[in-house]
């Protein structure tokens, strides 16, 4: 189970305790079950870390962003450094089985040295797993029923994304790979690294192309057969409809079989493991997987075939070939 988006830790350890005991009364939460919550580190925003844990929350992430000062006043956080070794000390006090840092990478005004020195910091703190993703500030179009960014959002995304510079962010993400693996934490799939048996569960359901339940404004499901459905993220629409007891609205899509099977081959291409030979050998994939050789972008090893980091770096050129092209239009 994993409890984010938002900031889930403004909620008190009783209004947790009440959402698990729903979800094991209607779903059934196993024995062992991963359970995870989003955890701001600022100090109005990080919650009771042992009150949640007495709950039932076993594992914690921490959006830190960045250790350094400057960046976190660029990314318009509250918090500072000293906040997050206070929550993952606390996380550790309580007892917490698994905690997890997210960073980010490419943010304008980041150096290669700043970024070298969040990484130093962030494994100071013997976090379990961390992930590092690089600041997305591509424009995209909204849906009438999501969220719409503000003026001062967008405009500050424009001026953000002008200061990001591509082949600086390659150079972030391989020093991530060498300092995190060097130090003991492995890399299972693009932007996540752990210290063995921390994986996330939660993450892994989705590169195994499983089924997952979703509930909460903006929420994802998928079930698994190609079907995906989302939650409206407007909480006043999403409130009203089940104060008037009817599903929320939203929408969903499905894949025809085609493109199911080509996005099960990418979500496990994301992964360590990798994608077995018997699929990567497959009539429709075997142009895109021949140029991915061709172009050192995979590796052959054993039974499965593995993104190099070169690979990782270029992955959406990969996997842009294997989704199947689209029917052309009719004359």
């Amino acid at each position: 189970m994993y409890i984010g988006g938002g900031t889930p830790s403004l909620l008190t350890s009783q209004q947790v305790a009440r959402l698990l005991t729903a979800v094991d009364r209607h779903f059934g939460i196993a024995s062992g079950a991963e359970i995870t919550l989003e955890v701001n580190p600022g100090r109005d925003d990080r919650g009771d870390i042992a009150a949640f844990a007495d709950a039932g929350v076993n594992r914690i992430s921490i959006g830190a962003q960045s250790l350094r000062a400057s960046e976190l006043r660029t990314l318009g956080r509250r918090h500072a450094a000293a906040d997050v070794a206070a929550t993952l000390g606390a996380a550790r006090n309580a007892g917490v089985a698994s905690v997890s840092v997210d960073l980010l990478y490419d943010v304008p005004g980041q150096t290669l040295a700043s970024w070298r020195a969040t990484l130093d910091d962030t494994l100071a703190l013997k976090p379990d797993h961390i992930s590092a993703y690089a600041l997305t500030l591509d424009g995209h179009e909204v849906a009438d029923d999501q969220l719409p960014p503000t003026r001062g959002a967008t405009q500050w995304r424009a001026r953000a994304r002008r200061q990001q510079d591509e082949d600086a962010a390659a150079n972030m993400y391989e020093l991530a790979d060498d300092v995190l693996t060097e130090a003991g934490l492995g890399w299972y799939e693009i932007s996540n690294w752990s210290r063995p048996g921390h994986e996330s569960r939660h993450n892994s359901v989705y590169w195994a192309g499983d089924a997952w339940e979703a509930v909460g404004p903006g929420a994802h499901a998928y079930d698994g057969r190609g079907t995906r459905r989302w939650n409206s993220a407007n909480l006043d629409r999403y409130t009203a409809a089940l104060a008037q007891r009817r599903l929320p609205p939203g929408g969903s899509e499905r894949s025809d079989d085609d493109q199911s099977t080509a996005e099960r081959a990418m979500l496990k291409l994301r992964t360590a493991a990798g994608l077995p030979n018997a699929i990567a050998r497959r009539r429709e994939f075997r142009s895109a997987v021949s140029w991915a050789v061709e172009n050192a972008l995979v590796e052959q090893d054993g039974d499965v075939i593995r993104l190099t980091r070169r690979g990782r770096l270029l992955s959406n050129e990969v996997f842009a070939r294997l989704l199947p092209e689209p029917l052309a239009a009719p004359a």
